[in-house]
């Protein structure tokens, strides 16, 4: 299980976190996902990317190397939370730039928000699409995902 510290709304955290359970092996695993600004994400975009831009999320992983891997606690101990979860890392959506794509992929502002915190899960998680084949793969959990989640394409 995923435990997941935000200021979403807990109903939809713990759909979230039911949703993503068994994408990984080990233990019981915990992340941040943060609603911020369009100054905010532009301003850790050029800091932590060296793009000044604004961008609809960024991913922070905690470890890297751990897709399709057993993420076990004793091995991750430097990244263990306060109730003993591996710390997966954290996730920061831009709360406006959300608003706009939902409106311009025709689609609900949940549909997007919950995508794009699913999206920043999975690079944590170790995935990325920066070829075809990891880009086909993260599509295919991203999809699994908001099915889990009845927030299918046209939700």
């Amino acid at each position: 299980m995923i435990a997941l510290d935000s200021d979403l709304p807990e109903e939809g955290l713990a759909r979230l976190a039911e949703a993503v359970d068994g994408l990984w092996e080990g233990d019981a695993l915990a992340a941040e996902i943060l609603l911020v600004s369009e100054e905010e994400i532009r301003a850790l975009n050029a800091r932590e990317r060296g793009v000044d831009a604004v961008t609809d999320v960024l991913s922070f992983p905690s470890m890297e190397g751990i897709k399709g891997a057993p993420i076990l606690a004793e091995e991750h101990g430097e990244e263990l939370d306060e109730n003993g979860n591996v710390f997966l890392g954290s996730v920061v959506i831009c709360e406006k730039r959300a608003r706009e794509q939902a409106e311009e992929y025709g689609h609900s502002f949940e549909r997007e928000l919950w995508y794009l915190a699913v999206h920043g899960l999975l690079h944590c998680l170790g995935y990325d699409h920066m070829n075809e084949e990891e880009k086909r793969e993260m599509r295919e959990k991203e999809e699994y995902v908001m099915q889990k989640l009845d927030l299918g394409r046209g939700s």
